[in-house]
């Protein structure tokens, strides 16, 4: 299947078609195939899917208290559960990757599918507003059990650190790409997670923005867990 055709496909999946076909073109983009690339609208996708899944459970886990309502929340924007979204969508047969990344089985990381799918959400949110991305977020997750008895099996640091400072009645981290590193296909990200209320700030480093937040998260975890113990 062509790419042009693949677009349109993907555009039926979605059940969207896009006035700025461009801005798809782009959500499909890693930045190991070119400069204009998705990193910027999968920060904007992971906005609005945030709050469109809140939204989602604030209605349809009504007696739930805020606690549980992030937790339930955490499972579901996860990276797991957003590759395995991706993959439903059939972004790996469209996404667009440098060579080196498609030889080594870019295709298939979950990293990248889950970025793109957020990219893909930022894409919509941008051609049509946030009613028509709720629309599509809830589109994706209407064949997931949603309980309120969810647990985020194996948490991730990022995930472990929300619930810690959720649970203290603090404001999440703010996470920031303070630099990226080597050949495109090949990059790393230095991510700094600060947490703004204890003066902490920490680092850490991985082979998508996504996972340089996660060792950033890895490293708080640590720091938070050694004060503790003093």
């Amino acid at each position: 299947m062509g790419l042009n055709n693949g677009l349109t496909a993907l555009q039926a999946r979605l059940q969207h078609e896009f006035s700025d076909p461009g801005l798809l073109t782009r959500a499909l983009t890693h930045r190991s195939f070119s400069l204009d690339h998705n990193e910027r609208l999968e920060f904007l996708g992971d906005s609005v899917l945030g709050l469109a899944v809140a939204d989602l459970l604030y209605e349809r886990l009504s007696t739930l208290p805020e606690g549980d309502l992030s937790r339930v929340r955490a499972n579901l924007v996860k990276q797991d559960t957003l590759h395995h979204l991706a993959e439903g969508l059939g972004l790996s047969e469209v996404i667009r990757l440098g060579e080196g990344e498609a030889r080594s089985g870019g295709f298939k990381r979950p990293s990248i599918l889950a970025d793109a799918l957020e990219a893909v959400i930022g894409a919509v949110y941008l051609d049509a507003g946030f009613a028509v991305a709720q629309g599509l977020v809830r589109r994706l997750f209407q064949a997931v059990d949603i309980k309120s008895d969810m647990e985020a099996i194996g948490k991730d640091p990022k995930t472990e650190l929300q619930e810690w400072l959720q649970g203290r009645k603090m404001n999440l981290p703010l996470y920031r790409v303070v630099a990226t590193l080597g050949a495109a296909h090949k990059q790393t990200f230095d991510v700094e997670c600060e947490i703004i209320e204890l003066n902490f700030l920490e680092r850490g480093i991985g082979g998508s923005r996504r996972a340089g937040e996660q060792a950033a998260a890895a490293a708080m975890l640590q720091t938070l867990k050694a004060k503790a113990g003093q």
